[in-house]
């Protein structure tokens, strides 16, 4: 069964936010569970507007972030900054193509959503 391109978009972006937790070693059950739901009401965006397929990880990425936040603390943590105490990373741009990982105290990218793995010292 071939999927669709807005399934295609949501299985990507879900397979990226899950990359992004395991390299942080937070893939646990009920965390994976935060991602199914974020992408279950994504899907309904998406259907919506077809055209905001490109935009879903970095949505998705902001979802989870927001869902862990209220149950667990901040995350991704900044790997950048190590002087001022644990912050976390935010998804730039808010909605737009190509989301990245990056340090607002810092000014810099950090990462691609689903890259976190790629940064020396995580």
């Amino acid at each position: 069964m071939e999927l669709n391109p807005l399934e295609q978009a949501l299985h990507a972006a879900r397979a990226l936010v899950m990359a992004d937790l395991v390299a942080g070693d937070v893939a646990e059950a009920e965390i994976v569970s935060m991602v199914e739901d974020a992408v279950t009401e994504r899907r309904w965006w998406v259907e919506q507007w077809p055209q905001g397929a490109e935009f879903v990880a970095g949505l998705i990425a902001q979802d989870v972030q927001d869902a862990l936040l209220e149950k667990y603390g901040r995350w991704p943590l900044c790997p950048v900054c190590t002087e001022d105490g644990p912050h976390a990373l935010d998804v730039e741009p808010e909605l737009g193509p190509d989301p990245h990982w990056v340090c607002t105290k810092a000014a810099v990218r950090v990462a691609p959503v689903g890259g976190l793995a790629g940064i020396p010292g995580r």
